[in-house]
């Protein structure tokens, strides 16, 4: 345990009492569900302007070009929101990379729309927790922190985009290319009520295959045709039977079909997998390739696979643990108990880890029921959690972790 010096404490009352609260509430009044492109563009504003009173360069990127598969099998491109960049002291010897989203999983249509207080401590309202009000608290500790005198060794992006809800599939490039040359990252999902970090977590995957049969009439000549849906039915049970201990499989939903006397000539199938390590990521591949070819040759369609691991798995690997033992330690300094467990759960950790970079990715407030109506968020959290956030960068500031070298 390391004494707080008095240029820290300073640092931490100053994280601890801006306004953060406020901005959580503001924020979440406008709706960023991830499909929201209007209100999407609204909160990048509020976030571009609050941003910059950090130094360094700002701007808002455009999305990377995304496709999706309609159910009637057609590729079409999606239409994604811009995302918020920050640079500040791109050249310095020691570099990090914070990530947060500004998209919620609810629509402009929800009718969960609005913020209510549950009682004195507890804020129940659409994105509060996730992570709208990790987004203030990131924002308290950055700010604190450039007060510091030491601040000047420390260079660090912030990347906050607006399709983490939907899979990050437009920002994902992004993550990748601004992971590059930094020592550790932070991400602002939200703690568990209780402070519980996420540690390890398993992959994911989403794939549509889509199912080209022949039609035919289906009592004249039902034999001339060859079913769609049977097929993609049958590729359905066999990605399920393929299932592992390391590796689930959820076949989600099947479109196609028509007239009860036209056998189909369409199907889609969706599908997600979970794998908990790369070597179940590639058993689900290879699984995938088999159960198609197999499918193809016993029911005679054609099938083409769309999709892919967006999430690939993030395991607790020896540089990720001494990231977590060190914000443990700056806990401990702050009388705050730090621990964590392996989820199931995926975030923009999953694709920062993939990159060789260590992240604890659960930086953000405390809070519960997360995409759901009951979403709540633990107000006296935000001050606790800037503290926490503030005090890791000064000690990472000072070479108290240096990557690939013991903390």
């Amino acid at each position: 345990m390391n004494a707080i010096s008095s240029a820290e404490r300073s640092v931490l009352e100053q994280a601890a009492a801006l306004p953060m609260l406020e901005q959580v509430l503001a924020w979440s009044q406008v709706n960023s569900g991830s499909r929201n492109l209007t209100g999407l563009a609204v909160m990048a504003a509020h976030l571009a302007d609050a941003f910059s009173n950090l130094p360094g360069d700002i701007a808002l990127v455009e999305p990377s070009p995304v496709e999706v598969v309609g159910a009637d099998g057609r590729i079409e491109p999606l239409v994604l929101g811009r995302h918020l960049q920050l640079s500040v002291r791109p050249k310095a010897a020691r570099r990090i990379l914070l990530t947060g989203h500004m998209d919620t999983v609810f629509a402009a249509d929800h009718p969960f729309q609005h913020c209510r207080r549950i009682d004195d401590r507890t804020l129940n309202g659409p994105g509060v927790a996730d992570m709208k009000g990790g987004i203030a608290l990131m924002l308290a500790a950055l700010s604190a922190f450039e007060a510091w005198p030491g601040a000047a060794a420390l260079g660090y992006d912030v990347i906050i985009n607006s399709d983490e809800e939907i899979g990050s599939p437009s920002s994902a490039p992004l993550l990748r290319e601004r992971s590059a040359g930094k020592i550790a990252a932070l991400t602002y999902e939200p703690a568990l009520p209780d402070g519980t970090l996420a540690g390890g977590r398993g992959g994911s995957g989403n794939f549509s295959l889509v199912v080209t049969g022949r039609s035919a009439h289906a009592g004249r000549n039902p034999q001339d045709g060859r079913n769609a849906l049977l097929a993609a039915a049958d590729l359905a049970l066999r990605l399920k039977a393929g299932e592992r201990p390391g590796l689930s499989c959820n076949p989600a939903k099947i479109d196609g079909g028509g007239p009860n006397n036209i056998v189909p000539d369409h199907a889609l199938l969706r599908v997600n997998f979970r794998p908990l390590t790369t070597t179940d990521q590639a058993t689900a591949l290879a699984l995938i390739d088999r159960s198609v070819v197999g499918v193809m040759r016993d029911h005679d369609v054609a099938i083409h696979v769309h999709g892919g691991f967006g999430r690939p798995p993030k395991p607790m690997d020896a540089k990720a643990q001494r990231l977590f033992a060190l914000v443990q330690r700056c806990g401990a300094d702050l009388g705050l108990p730090i621990a964590w467990r392996d989820t199931g759960g995926v975030c923009d950790g999953n694709n920062i880890a993939a990159c060789g970079v260590p992240v604890v990715d659960t930086m953000g407030a405390r809070g519960g029921d997360i995409h759901s109506a009951g979403e709540f968020l633990l107000t006296d959290s935000l001050p606790e959690r800037a503290q926490l956030s503030a005090l890791t960068l000064m000690r990472i500031a000072q070479g108290q972790f240096d990557g690939e070298k013991a903390a």
